[in-house]
């Protein structure tokens, strides 16, 4: 029996003796690696969103996947990490990902970096949204998954962490179609959970020394937490990461998503955690709110169905907001955008809001943080 759901463990740097030392009392506390046995191939599902160093904190920090893997291979396991980033999902743009977010370090100590780029088609008729999606195959050829996350804000989901690691399965061009395919967030979440649940992973662990905070999931300002979060429950370190950055587990769509399906219990206490999470809570962390819709057309076509549907798409919704001082006019969002909402002009992207979908790839993958996150004057008034 597992001696807790939830493992919260201080670690205060990313020196390889305090990672590796946090991480093993983590694992120890939940039970973590009673799955693994000698000759077993594990794939590490890492947070790998795009080519960015490992001091910027939107990537999994090297360290962290290598204690991992040094504590897998002496339990004679194989061992191999891969992501699927925004991009072309090909062996020259993995390279890059790989070197600059510090994965490299992890063949020394036996792993293998994926080299893997095919790809596969799933027919999931138990889910809710995604009943048939394309899948990297790297992940259907190994014995168990291990998710390794970061604990981030995200614009359009509030909160990136253990389950939204996932759409990181599904190939990098292919993103922004299920983007348009899903533009309510609440039919994202219930994409993101039927790809996670479909995944299952064994454990998932969520780096969380050091998080991201305001401008997530690539874009936002590194911050201490602290610690180490690990669990065999995405939905339940979700949970708790949430909980740790101030984030209310009610405004994080995939978390709802869960607890709706009967994955997760709507009552947080019940979920056994080791640990101190008081000595974790940052109070002042800077979050972003999750958006409850990305389209607001459901509400009537007279007059006041009309003005109902004005007001909640261009008062209540958040909005990707360019920062024209930030912007090198690389036409990276423009590419990007699933809508097709962004054009340039006069060497600036443009954003049509008619058509813009809300779905912060602008924001995620500028490469300058030009792109930022947005609410109408009359938000923020009243959120303060």
């Amino acid at each position: 029996m597992d001696n807790y759901d939830v493992s919260v463990i201080s670690c205060e740097d990313y020196s390889d003796e305090n990672v590796e030392t946090a991480l093993k009392s983590s694992l120890e506390q939940i039970n973590g690696l009673d799955f693994v046995k000698s000759g077993m191939v594990i794939g590490i599902k890492a947070n790998l969103v795009t080519a960015m160093k490992p001091d910027l904190a939107a990537t999994v920090h090297p360290s962290v996947i290598c204690a991992l893997v040094k504590i897998l291979r002496e339990r004679g396991a194989e061992v191999i990490i891969g992501d699927s980033p925004g991009g072309i999902y090909s062996a020259p743009y993995l390279k890059v990902v790989y070197d600059v977010s510090g994965m490299r370090r992890a063949e020394t100590f036996g792993a293998k970096l994926n080299d893997d780029f095919s790809q596969s088609e799933i027919d999931y008729p138990q889910a809710v949204k995604a009943k048939h999606f394309p899948y990297t195959s790297w992940l259907s050829k190994v014995d168990a998954i291990i998710d390794v996350c970061k604990l981030k804000t995200h614009a359009m989901m509030g909160l990136s962490c253990a389950v939204k690691n996932f759409f990181g399965t599904i190939p990098g061009t292919k993103k922004p179609e299920f983007h348009y395919r899903f533009p309510k967030a609440e039919d994202f979440a219930d994409m993101l959970v039927d790809v996670y649940e479909y995944s299952k992973p064994a454990l998932c662990i969520c780096d969380a020394v050091i998080g991201m905070e305001g401008n997530g999931p690539t874009q936002g300002t590194p911050r201490k937490i602290g610690c180490l979060v690990a669990s065999k429950n995405g939905h339940m370190l979700d949970t708790i990461a949430a909980d740790i950055i101030g984030i209310k587990a009610s405004e994080v769509p995939t978390i709802k998503a869960a607890q709706n399906r009967g994955l997760l219990t709507e009552d947080s206490s019940q979920i056994r955690v080791f640990g101190d999470l008081s000595k974790f809570r940052i109070p002042d962390f800077k979050t972003v709110e999750a958006q409850s819709s990305v389209f607001f057309k459901v509400l009537g076509d007279g007059f006041f169905g009309k003005v109902a549907d004005f007001f909640a798409s261009r008062v209540i919704t958040p909005f990707p907001k360019l920062e024209p001082k930030s912007c090198v006019g690389c036409k990276k969002c423009a590419q990007i955008c699933p809508a097709k909402a962004i054009t340039m002009k006069n060497g600036k992207p443009h954003i049509n809001r008619k058509i813009c979908i809300h779905c912060f790839c602008c924001q995620e993958f500028c490469p300058m943080g030009a792109m930022r996150y947005g609410r109408h004057l009359i938000m923020r008034v009243l959120g303060r």
